[in-house]
């Protein structure tokens, strides 16, 4: 059996538990009649049928089609494409059922229509049926079909049949490498996309605006800036900078997310001032790379020339506030978008987000309740204030709610659940399992976001053979999944194994992150793996360019104080950024005080209290240093400090207003 046939057959199995597509929905007729002849020529039935869709008189156009005695493909094609054209997609799709019940069969047209519906509709099930059907009468040679096939799988993340389908055309225009060159673009692989590019002009197939939309959108997803630089000059030698808007605008967005406020601001400068998309580019540019300043002052432009901001532009807002926690500019922007009626999804899930990261949850979750139809962007973005403010079982109740109330969710709701679900008391294996489950059941079970998320949580909860399974299950694991899985070992003491993996990935060929060295480290620590560490901590440096940050010293000062050597770790602490941080020289002490290093033990009590005099729990720890040596008196002395420093704190707020009678 072919691979494209038996995807099929266990998609549509696996589609099979969902409640059904489409529901039965009947279209009431009205009492009147319609003045025209229902049992004349079929042909000038169609020609007014016709007329009525492109006037967009869909109700009379239904009224005339369900008085006729006699339908053709081409009628039920005219119906069908006529809801679809106007965006009635259910209804679209209920005649194509109705259709098929009655027993016409399809033609080409049909199935490009259909096809197009379920892609852009996310009708995935339906659109695997239409396949099946398109294999049985023997159009999967037709172009434009074909065509739309490899769009449906790209929308469905399955790039690998969309490729061979594509490669199966008998032949490849220009639409058709818009086709795939839209579905690369939109699962952000820059190098695969020109890599397409390349094979395009072998085909001797001419790109337009359309295609380098596409091309330059795609490079900056990567941050591709010398190729994006590149198609810059190749758009503007052929005249499309100032002859397609979407290209110039894309040309902004391709500059901005690259880094390259300048270029960006001189790409937004050759845009005429008519052109209210690259205003509002403009806007979320500045804004969400920081120039706030700028940003206001282009917004004050736009509303100069009268151009009326849009979603985007506020989106840009919402994203400065919550990079910089200014809840007061996050009210301001609320209350601009409530007095334009700006009420769309987007936006309402940014304002979400937005107060929950400057730590108004009070205020997210009354928009959330405040939201007329309660989509899945808005409860992920509600999941993940809560998860922040630490309300673990709030994220696992609303979980249950999206599920029960038909809403859905994604990989990011199974994450954030997944994540909450490890860090709540009340957790356990046989729970993470169950969210597994949802995720295979899903068609989750191969995106990599859950399976970290899976392999995080199931060794936070003490099933490390479980995070083994979930990552020996991936196809191709990158980065973040051998980070995920060495950080899962290092979590539960196997510090061998943490080294293992460690060599498995740069012998894969991939280079580690700072979080991957930080987890590695971690390892070390917690199994006293002392020279191992150092060679690590040493090769961050030597042999991938990486400068340690504060986690990677605290973990080293750690490993080697675990290990006694406390003069060590002090020497290595010395010269850096953090050696006065007071989180790593209570580390020194605590070694100090479990290996019975006085001298040591005394320099970094002296360094602690120095740091923060005021701070109780230092001088407590001191305390309990000084009694673990053998000096009472010492110990004494501090403990008096601390119980005093602690009073002081406890009693230097008072709630008692003094009122002047006077």
């Amino acid at each position: 059996m072919p691979k494209i046939a038996v995807f099929l057959w266990q998609s549509l199995t696996k589609y099979s538990y969902k409640r059904k597509l489409v529901e039965t929905v009947r279209f009431y007729l009205p009492l009147h009649t319609v003045s025209h002849n229902s049992n004349g020529n079929l042909y000038s039935n169609n020609r007014m049928i016709t007329d009525l869709v492109k006037s967009g008189s869909l109700d009379t156009a239904h009224r005339m089609f369900a008085e006729m005695s006699e339908r053709d493909v081409i009628t039920w094609n005219i119906m069908i494409s006529g809801y679809y054209r106007f965006g009635f997609s259910k209804e679209s799709m209920i005649l194509y059922i109705r259709m098929v019940n009655s027993g016409m069969i399809e033609n080409s047209s049909t199935f490009s229509t259909v096809l197009s519906l379920c892609s852009s509709e996310g009708f995935y099930a339906q659109g695997l049926v239409v396949h099946c059907k398109v294999i049985v009468l023997g159009f999967s040679r037709n172009l434009y079909i074909g065509s739309a096939l490899v769009d449906l799988y790209m929308k469905m993340g399955r790039t690998d049949i969309g490729y061979r389908l594509f490669r199966n055309l008998p032949e490849r225009n220009l639409a058709a490498w818009n086709v795939v060159l839209r579905g690369v673009c939109d699962t952000g692989r820059s190098k695969e996309l020109l890599r397409l590019y390349y094979e395009m002009k072998i085909d001797n197939v001419e790109p337009n605006g359309v295609t380098f939309c596409y091309l330059i959108r795609g490079c900056g997803y990567e941050r591709f800036l010398d190729e994006g630089m590149q198609l810059h000059c190749l758009v503007t030698k052929n005249g499309l900078v100032n002859s397609n808007l979407f290209v110039a605008n894309s040309l902004v967005d391709f500059y901005s997310a690259c880094g390259s406020f300048f270029d960006a601001w001189e790409s937004f400068n050759c845009i005429p001032p008519e052109d209210v998309i690259s205003w509002n580019s403009m806007v979320s540019v500045c804004a969400g790379n920081g120039y706030s300043t700028d940003a206001i002052e282009i917004f004050r432009e736009m509303q100069f020339f009268g151009k009326k901001p849009s979603a985007s532009s506020f989106l840009g807002f919402l994203k400065l506030s919550s990079a910089t926690k200014s809840l007061l500019l996050g009210k301001q922007i609320h209350g601009s978008v409530l007095k334009l009626n700006l009420n769309t999804t987007l936006l309402q899930s940014s304002l979400i987000d937005m107060y929950g990261k400057c730590g108004d949850i009070e205020s997210s979750v009354a928009i959330f309740e405040s939201v007329p139809e309660r989509t899945l962007e808005c409860c992920n973005c509600l999941m993940s204030s809560l998860l922040r403010f630490g309300l673990n079982e709030d994220v696992i109740e609303l979980f249950g709610l999206m599920v029960d109330g038909k809403i859905g969710y994604d990989e990011a709701s199974l994450s954030t659940t997944l994540k909450a679900l490890s860090l709540s008391t009340f957790a356990s294996t046989a729970s993470c399992s169950l969210l597994h489950c949802c995720s295979i059941k899903s068609g989750f079970k191969y995106d990599i976001t859950v399976s970290c998320s899976l392999i995080d949580a199931y060794s936070r909860l003490g099933g490390i053979e479980f995070s083994r399974q979930v990552f020996n299950q991936i196809a191709s694991p990158n980065v973040i999944c051998f980070t995920s899985i060495i950080s899962a070992l290092a979590r539960n003491g196997y510090g061998v194994e943490c080294l293992e993996m460690f060599d498995t990935m740069t012998k894969n060929g991939l280079k580690p992150d700072k979080v991957t060295f930080l987890s590695v480290l971690t390892g070390c620590s917690h199994s006293g793996l002392v020279d191992e560490g150092r060679l690590v901590f040493h090769a961050m440096q030597t042999r991938c360019g990486l400068h340690p940050e504060r986690q990677h010293y605290s973990c080293m000062v750690d490993l080697l104080g675990r290990a006694g050597l406390v003069n060590e770790a002090e020497k290595l602490l010395k010269d850096t950024p953090w050696q006065g941080d007071a989180k790593i020289w209570s580390s020194i002490l605590r070694s100090c005080t479990i290996h019975h290093d006085e001298q040591a033990g005394k320099r970094a009590a002296k360094i602690l209290i120095d740091i923060d005099p005021e701070d109780p729990a230092l001088w407590l720890q001191a305390s309990n240093f000084y009694y673990e040596i053998g000096d009472y008196e010492t110990s004494k002395e501090f403990r008096e400090v601390a119980v005093a420093r602690k009073m002081t704190r406890d009693i230097g707020q008072s709630f008692i207003e003094v009122l002047d009678h006077g």
